[in-house]
């Protein structure tokens, strides 16, 4: 048998085989309550990524105005449709979006890439959008 330190691919695998073989008292129960939790919050952090660069693109579109392009357009417009589609699949991951911490955090990296890619400083504070807006196709922030 593979430890979990040792080659978490090679264990996970021996782990789906054991399962699927009915041979509970052998599963590394332990780790494999680690890794069903782990896939909640992967789901977690991609959405926040998403989140993110969704918010980093609409302060630019804010903030930017004579650098608009189609570019952001489409980048705005596809960070909408993947998160409504995971959500839709995931429907547990809307709780997120109501989720004050989680919100902070997605605003925090948003500001931070805005920073870091306009050279121009991220107003201070919380995000001054509600997620419903965000999420909103037909919503684009107005100029600063």
């Amino acid at each position: 048998m593979t430890g979990y330190d040792a080659d978490v691919l090679a264990w996970s695998r021996e782990q789906a085989a054991l399962l699927r073989a009915g041979r509970f008292t052998d599963l590394d129960i332990e780790h494999l309550a680690d890794e069903i939790e782990d896939v909640g919050k992967s789901e977690q952090r991609e959405l926040a990524n998403r989140m993110a660069v969704l918010l980093a693109h609409l302060l630019k579109w804010q903030n930017q105005i004579a650098l608009r392009s189609r570019s952001w357009e489409l980048t705005i417009s596809e960070q909408r449709s993947r998160m409504s589609r995971r959500i839709q699949k995931m429907p547990s991951l809307a709780a997120s979006l109501t989720d004050p911490d989680w919100i902070d955090d997605a605003w925090g990296d948003a500001k931070q890439a805005f920073e870091k890619e306009t050279g121009l400083a991220s107003p201070p504070g919380k995000c001054p959008w509600t997620m419903a807006d965000v999420l909103r196709d037909e919503w684009m922030p107005t100029a600063a």
